[in-house]
């Protein structure tokens, strides 16, 4: 879209910054802290007045956190600032504590703690931290806000994007009589992506099965409702508080894209269908709806427009995944555009962004597509429902079925002979007592050397400040001996007994740039 000459005339004119992000969520604020850490000079533009909405408050406001969110927030210093997980078990479940404590579910059908062989995840370290946590949207934004102003994050709220022009060097952006200009602009402004649709991205997938409701209620009768998550022959309830009630009616997403208003009489009349109970609702706190639509951008980048988050892909909340595939776009996409605006980044290195996030987002969404099908109210989506709840419920099953709502399983195809290549790096412990994940909070790369290689350490230092050489032995190695950490905590390169360095300069020169001739 273009800035006329007359919006110029009357604009009041800033400083350009090198990245503006339109939205202020938790993934516009990661991506942020990201950036400014890496000392680019950030200025986040978010249409809404104030950050406090009771949408992102307790109960509609809880998230589950995954291993990579967990991870990611850990490696920047964030995790210990959210305090909610301490004191608040999952609402959603309703599973006796013990040993089979119900730790998540597929389209409904849970699966527990007890049933978990962790063991089957070789390089997950005993001291890594939680595979999944409870979290508010309101407590997660509080503390991406503060890190995102303490690294000097400019945050201007009340300013919804109107119209941006690009050109070879800069992106203009307009809201309403200000314009503001940047070198980049990531769009991380939801499922209604105002950046996207004017940037011209194709959003491609597939349209809606149900409506989904989640409604905060006074129910005279509440007896009426069995506890917990109930599928009938109408769709599926779930009432895991009191008058806390989630509904999913399969009308094909059409009272969502209707726009009607939310009213008592509505949710009741629904809740009763799907129920087949004459429940009372006596009144109507707070509503919204939401659907199992999924689509993607079939390109996260145009020109120096980029997409992150639920700007790029959107799918059903089965799960809690959609946030976590969102912080995990902020984190891959952080340190590759601020080497490019630092002239450090090796060819490629931004494009690799959409390359290694589009195959991961593509996962979920059919991840959200599988839960929908086997969550249908009709006999052939029960008779697979029942299959696959008979395979959660061994061992093996059980294990996988977590690994991939935990995000154990993230993995990137960087090539490479070794099977770390591409995952997220274990915590390791040096005999010093220093984690490795508590050693990232400053977002550079890492050279960890346990067999003290002077080898290494010389090529570590050809890439100045980009890569950090630490050696000593560890508390437990997982049998390698040395392991090249990309910003984003994913392992570039690894070996299990002398480094090969002509593989290791290869790898580390197709993520950074070496100071000298290499």
């Amino acid at each position: 879209m273009k800035v006329t000459p007359e919006s110029k005339k009357s604009a009041q004119n800033h400083s350009t910054h090198d990245i503006i992000i339109s939205g202020a969520g938790p993934v516009g604020l990661f991506l942020a802290c990201e950036l400014a850490l890496a000392k680019c000079s950030v200025l986040i533009l978010e249409k809404a007045e104030s950050p406090h909405s009771p949408l992102k408050q307790m109960p509609f406001g809880i998230r589950g956190l995954s291993a990579t969110t967990i991870e990611a927030l850990y490696r920047r210093g964030l995790l210990k600032e959210l305090e909610i997980h301490k004191r608040l078990k999952n609402p959603h479940s309703n599973a006796v504590q013990g040993p089979r404590r119900q730790v998540g579910h597929f389209a409904g059908i849970p699966f527990h703690d007890g049933d978990i062989d962790t063991s089957q995840w070789r390089y997950r370290l005993p001291n890594s931290p939680p595979t999944s946590l409870i979290s508010e949207m309101q407590e997660l934004e509080a503390v991406l806000t503060r890190g995102a102003e303490a690294l000097g994050v400019v945050i201007k709220r009340g300013l919804a994007i109107t119209h941006f022009h690009q050109t070879g060097d800069e992106v203009t952006v307009n809201s309403g009589d200000q314009y503001f200009k940047g070198k980049w602009l990531v769009g991380c402004d939801g499922s209604r992506s105002v950046v996207r649709k004017a940037g011209g991205f194709e959003f491609a997938g597939t349209e809606p099965e149900f409506t989904g409701y989640t409604t905060q209620v006074d129910i005279a009768d509440p007896w009426k409702l069995s506890p917990g998550r109930n599928v009938t022959s109408t769709g599926m309830y779930l009432q895991s508080q009191p008058g806390y009630v989630v509904i999913q009616d399969f009308d094909g997403g059409a009272f969502h894209n209707s726009e009607k208003p939310i009213t008592l009489e509505h949710v009741q009349e629904v809740l009763r269908r799907i129920s087949n109970t004459d429940v009372t609702i006596s009144a109507l706190h707070l509503a919204t709806t939401w659907t199992d639509r999924a689509r993607q951008a079939t390109t996260y980048r145009n020109g120096r427009i980029l997409l992150a988050g639920d700007a790029a892909h959107i799918h059903a909340p089965l799960g809690g995944q959609g946030l976590n595939l969102g912080l995990g776009d902020a984190m891959n996409l952080g340190w590759k555009l601020a080497a490019t605006i630092r002239e450090k980044a090796p060819e490629g290195l931004l494009d690799s962004y959409y390359t290694e996030r589009h195959p991961i987002g593509a996962q979920v969404l059919d991840w959200s597509r599988a839960q929908v099908a086997i969550m249908k109210p009709d006999p052939y989506a029960r008779a697979l429902n029942a299959i696959i709840r008979d395979l959660m419920n061994t061992r093996d099953g059980a294990t996988y079925v977590a690994g991939r709502v935990w995000g154990i399983f993230t993995h990137y195809n960087l090539g490479g002979h070794h099977p770390l290549v591409g995952h997220s790096a274990p915590n390791f412990e040096l005999e010093n007592g220093a984690k490795i994940a508590e050693l990232m909070h400053d977002g550079q790369g890492i050279l960890l050397d346990f067999d003290k290689n002077d080898s290494l350490k010389t090529l570590a230092g050809e890439y100045g400040n980009q890569i950090r050489y630490i050696s000593g032995n560890a508390k437990d190695r997982v049998s390698v001996s040395a392991v090249l950490i990309r910003p984003d905590g994913i392992i570039a390169w690894a070996c299990d007994n002398n480094p090969d360095c002509i593989e290791l300069e290869k790898a580390a020169g197709r993520w950074f740039v070496c100071n000298q001739r290499c």
